[in-house]
């Protein structure tokens, strides 16, 4: 490619436009706008993946962005009624549309790579865990932009009017919603609790979007990417194809390598969820001092928690005797949203996202936090937030272990009076048990609590069989 001539497109050609809106608007998406990307462990410039996968989610509107683009690109031609001279010059026409996809394709992948950097850049600020597994994410995102912008321009050439962007841009993203929302999702009900969630089939990976960050140590597999890879690359080839083909039947011939693409991703890309967003191994190596564990991605912390994770099990040993938990990890396992959690007798389970860690002062309220954890771990499903039983029952058995109820760490304000007004009378009459019995309730409580039947507070009221 003649780079004096790509340097005359990218001055005036509508490429430049494309990558400044792309990078303006997803800036301003990021910034203007408080999202779960701004949130706990997950933020957009917390970690590399988290990066990745949140300006990812952005692709939702810039891929048709970048569609509708390429399409007005593709009718420069047409309006400027120089088709008939252009094809009538002897230079091949493949060598006059490498130029305006190559401009549009440096200034959409530019502008992709410049917002990845400003989030890298605070991201390296943020965290001691460096490592490269993120980049195939950012880098189909890449690939999804310039494909798309390709296959815009493709068939505006193929499509001459000045309705073709517009409906080419709501096509796209009309396919984006369907793909990731309604046909990429399956329903299915959780056994323990009968709530009706929705998981990603192999559908939703033909989207360019991907799911929202719930876990640090979740990631797209490399079935995922490749299989993605073979769905864009047949894209920009059709794209490109429609760019140079002068006739219907060439033009029909083109749509080939997107149907091929389309049917060989979907034999790559996996059908179980579970090999779709998959733990990442590297990340969720424990670190630990002594009995306190945490994941490499978080372990800039573990000087923080070590100590009040000992004092913590020093004193549910105390309380407990040999039916204490043994140590303090934070929790890896990634289950499906909607779902109820799973818990370890022998395990304090825990995650810097929790509320009732996220929210704690100073070595004696993350105290507090790793016995209420230990205690009453919590049973509301996977992903979603309340307050209510397990809080209240947290309240009382981290009083009775340290003689005094105190307001944990995570209680709203505006709920600090109803906590008091529920509990206290309880921690009282727990109390005032013979010690045997307090112990036997504490117990039977906690049973409650790690298997997720039965409403924990209930049973150290003494509503529930014990």
């Amino acid at each position: 490619m003649n780079f004096r001539v790509l340097h005359i497109e990218l001055r005036r050609s509508v490429a430049p436009w494309a990558g400044g809106v792309v990078l303006a608007s997803a800036l301003a998406f990021l910034y203007l706008l408080n999202g779960s990307w701004w949130n706990g462990t997950t933020a957009w410039t917390a970690q590399w993946t988290s990066l990745a996968l949140w300006t990812r989610s952005l692709l939702f509107y810039l891929w048709p962005l970048a569609v509708g683009f390429g399409a007005l690109q593709g009718l420069r031609d047409h309006r400027s009624k120089m088709v008939e001279l252009l094809t009538s010059t002897p230079r091949p026409a493949r060598h006059r549309a490498a130029v305006p996809a190559g401009a549009t394709a440096i200034t959409l992948a530019s502008a992709y790579a410049l917002l990845v950097l400003v989030g890298g850049v605070q991201v390296l600020a943020n965290t001691r865990y460096t490592h490269l597994s993120w980049l195939p994410i950012s880098l189909v995102g890449a690939l999804f932009l310039v494909a798309g912008a390709v296959l815009g321009m493709g068939a505006g050439r193929a499509l001459p009017s000045v309705l073709t962007p517009p409906l080419l841009a709501m096509g796209a993203f009309a396919f984006t919603a369907l793909m990731h929302l309604s046909l990429g999702r399956t329903a299915t009900i959780d056994p323990a609790t009968g709530i009706t969630t929705t998981e990603p089939n192999r559908l939703s990976l033909l989207s360019p979007e991907v799911d929202e960050v719930h876990s640090t140590l979740v990631t797209l597999s490399a079935s995922v990417h490749l299989g993605q890879t073979i769905w864009v690359l047949g894209t920009a080839t059709t794209g490109f194809a429609l760019l140079v083909a002068a006739t219907r039947r060439t033009r029909l011939l083109a749509l080939a390598p997107v149907l091929a693409g389309a049917a060989l991703a979907l034999l790559v890309l996996p059908s179980d969820p579970r090999r779709m967003y998959v733990v990442d191994e590297a990340a969720a190596k424990s670190v630990c001092d002594g009995p306190v564990c945490v994941t490499t991605t978080h372990q800039d912390r573990l000087a923080d928690l070590a100590g009040p994770g000992r004092k913590a099990l020093r004193l549910l040993h105390g309380a407990l005797g040999d039916r204490a938990p043994v140590s303090v990890r934070e929790n890896t396992a990634v289950q499906p949203e909607g779902s109820t959690p799973k818990w370890s007798r022998t395990t304090v389970l825990f995650g810097f996202d929790d509320d009732i860690v996220a929210d704690a002062r100073g070595e004696e309220q993350l105290t507090w936090a790793l016995l209420a954890k230990g205690l009453v771990p919590g049973c509301t499903p996977v992903g979603w937030s309340g307050f209510g039983g397990d809080e209240y029952a947290q309240a009382v058995a981290v009083g009775w272990v340290l003689g005094e109820l105190k307001p944990l760490p995570g209680t709203p304000a505006s709920a600090s009076g109803e906590v008091d007004a529920k509990t206290r009378p309880v921690w009282k009459e727990l109390k005032a048990l013979p010690p045997a019995e307090q112990l036997a309730r504490i117990n039977a409580m906690r049973a409650a609590a790690l298997s997720c039947k039965g409403d924990p507070f209930d049973v150290l009221s003494g509503k529930a069989a014990r």
